[in-house]
């Protein structure tokens, strides 16, 4: 088993060395990250500019470049073995609902899945986890269940983990996406030359977040596993949209 290990915090974020560590005791590993925190950058791919990689001291991967990019350059030419399997993270913070739209964790998931890999994306649901160890132990967890019983091909995870200790997981659960409010307003400032500027508000509070969906699940201490799909179509709208094409 060859993994590939990508993000979007960087690669000298603690949480993909965590994850590298605890998953080459079980498999052979090979990092390739952005050399920065490429959060929220989503599935973007740089095509207007070349892409610079440079191995770092620790062997992972540096990538001037989105967690797109990363896997992208990966599976295309950059790595002599091909990997059988992708997973991302850990992430420092939830995944959860909307988020995954924004995700360059997801992302770096969702491009494994595009090079016909099965795919696992992992976050801590706290954006300054203080139990990694947790994330990595669910990470084996599921790696070790994948080699007794393999996954599609065209799967995605999308992992959320409790930020607890693994003795206080109650376990593990397959859950679908929640859904958030819309987001809060944008934050008006001023830069030292005294222009206008934004920041990009806070995401929206829970509002989808009954039994069953991946908010539920970690606010009772269970692993959320979300499967994704890559297919957008509103399959239910097509004869709506034909019938409104007709009129």
């Amino acid at each position: 088993m060859h993994i590939l290990i990508s993000n979007d915090d960087g690669y000298l974020a603690p949480g993909i060395s965590i994850l590298a560590s605890h998953l080459s005791d079980v498999a052979k590993v090979t990092v390739v990250a952005p050399d920065r925190n490429r959060s929220a950058a989503s599935n973007s791919l740089t095509l207007q500019m070349p892409l610079r990689v440079e191995k770092m001291d620790n062997g992972f991967y540096s990538v001037d470049g989105t967690p797109t990019d990363c896997v992208h350059l990966a599976t295309t030419g950059l790595l002599k073995e091909d990997p059988d399997i992708v997973f991302s993270g850990i992430n420092n913070g939830e995944n959860m609902g909307d988020d995954v739209l924004y995700s360059g964790t997801v992302a770096a998931a969702t491009e494994g899945r595009f090079m016909g890999l099965p795919s696992i994306a992992l976050s801590m649901t706290s954006g300054q986890p203080q139990h990694y160890e947790t994330g990595a132990y669910v990470a084996v967890q599921l790696l070790q269940r994948l080699l007794n019983s393999p996954l599609a091909s065209e799967t995605i995870l999308n992992v959320n983990i409790p930020d607890i200790p693994i003795a206080e997981l109650k376990g593990f659960k397959a859950t679908r996406l929640g859904q958030r409010h819309r987001s809060e307003p944008v934050i008006e400032g001023r830069d030292p030359r005294n222009n206008k500027i934004y920041w990009v508000g806070p995401p929206g509070g829970q509002q989808d977040a009954g039994e069953g969906t991946d908010f539920y699940a970690v606010e009772h201490q269970y692993v959320s596993i979300t499967p994704l799909q890559i297919d957008l179509t509103n399959h239910q709208r097509i004869a709506d949209v034909a019938q409104w094409l007709s009129l």
